[in-house]
């Protein structure tokens, strides 16, 4: 018989040896876990793809569609790209001129508020015919973000910010020269010629530059804080314009008038007989201002301004009217016999021995178009001192035949 009393004995035994094969199990796997987990901590085992680690585009597309299809497709895709390259194009275009437009409007935002620093406090009017208004505007901040590259140069050109500017191109390359002999004999160092090609640009003067060729004009100059002078190349200087200048307006001009009713303006009756008493009719009249020279200083109206000659005059002298804001810039005739035309010189100078006595500050040929002899004679008359240099020349511009 089997003894019954090492049953419960045996039984204790074998659950500690079960208990010790699981613990045991447990730890040595969690020793495994631990250095697989150690070694490979990403995974172990790694799913491999047929499509693994190639580009994903029209090549992989190639089931269900043919090489002919694909090409196609391509062709399409290259189209697009251009098209909104183009597109692209535009869009920058019309963001720069938006950039300039909100520069501007930035500018004129608080027009109000300089205005006042300009004027300053408040004043009560005095006795009559004491009272003075203010002639100029305020001038602009300036933005050397424009142009850089210009505003480096004027830093190093301008005199007091004032600087000549000319625009020239090779078809007035003789005139240039005698422009630029005139200038360096005066002495006037603060001048640069905007050059129009390549031809003169290449001129050995330190004066010239290609900035015109980037499309600046010059409302770029006034935008940068400078002002500026604005000459023809056909002037003949025989002394330093900045030392005739008053500065009291936005715009000082020479004008095409010949004397001082033409120049400077003048009461002009209109008769109409059929209205009986109101038949007379005052008007004032003024001569154009010629753009061919004048100072423009760098304020908001002048750098709406800068247009050619007769957009120049117009909005000069429009005042405003229904349907139109006029410019609001304050404005000087410059003496027309120190800023003189051709056509006051070859036509009373010349034959005035009083007048022959006079100096002007320049002689500007906008009156012939046989421009370079004339200025020739102007040099040898007023510098070299031939006496007889001007009388070849007919008053207009038909030569009589001998």
């Amino acid at each position: 018989m089997a003894d019954h009393r090492d049953g419960p004995l045996m039984r204790d035994k074998s659950k500690e040896n079960i208990q010790c094969q699981i613990t045991l199990a447990i730890v040595i796997g969690i020793v495994l876990g631990s250095v697989f987990a150690f070694l490979y901590p990403y995974e172990l085992f790694t799913y491999y793809s047929p499509f693994q680690n190639q580009p994903f585009g029209i090549t992989n597309l190639k089931a269900g569609s043919s090489p002919c299809e694909s090409s196609e497709r391509i062709d399409m895709l290259k189209l697009e790209i251009a098209s909104l390259s183009e597109k692209n194009a535009e869009l920058n275009i019309k963001l720069k001129f938006l950039r300039k437009q909100l520069r501007l409007a930035e500018q004129g935002r608080d027009y109000a508020q300089k205005q006042v620093m300009a004027l300053g406090e408040n004043h009560k009017a005095g006795p009559f015919n004491t009272v003075k208004g203010l002639k100029t505007n305020p001038t602009v901040f300036p933005d050397e973000s424009v142009n850089p590259r210009l505003a480096k140069i004027l830093e190093e050109v301008a005199v007091h910010k004032e600087i000549i500017v000319a625009i020239a191109n090779s078809k007035v390359q003789s005139m240039l020269e005698v422009w630029f002999t005139s200038i360096k004999k005066v002495g006037i160092p603060n001048h640069l010629v905007v050059a129009l090609d390549d031809h003169i640009e290449k001129d050995p003067d330190e004066g010239i530059d290609s900035i015109g060729k980037t499309g600046d004009n010059h409302a770029s100059f006034l935008q940068l804080g400078y002002s500026v002078l604005v000459s023809d190349v056909d002037i003949v200087y025989l002394q330093n314009p900045f030392d005739y200048l008053y500065r009291d307006s936005d715009v000082e001009s020479m004008s095409d008038g010949y004397n001082n009713k033409t120049a400077y303006g003048f009461d002009d009756v209109f008769d109409e007989p059929a209205m009986g008493w109101a038949r007379y009719a005052h008007t004032t009249r003024i001569w154009a201002y010629n753009s061919g020279f004048f100072y423009i200083r760098p304020t908001l109206p002048s750098i709406e301004l800068l247009m050619d000659q007769a957009v120049f005059n117009e909005e000069l002298f429009y005042p405003s009217h229904p349907g139109y804001d006029g410019l609001h810039a304050s404005k000087r005739t410059l003496d027309f016999y120190l800023f003189m035309n051709s056509k006051v010189l070859f036509k009373m100078v010349r034959k005035d021995a009083r007048l022959k006595k006079l100096k002007p500050v320049i002689v500007h040929v906008n009156y012939h178009p046989d421009k370079l002899p004339r200025m020739n004679a102007i040099v040898d008359f007023y510098v070299n001192g031939k006496q007889d240099a001007l009388e070849p020349f007919p008053v207009g511009s038909v030569w009589q035949k001998k």
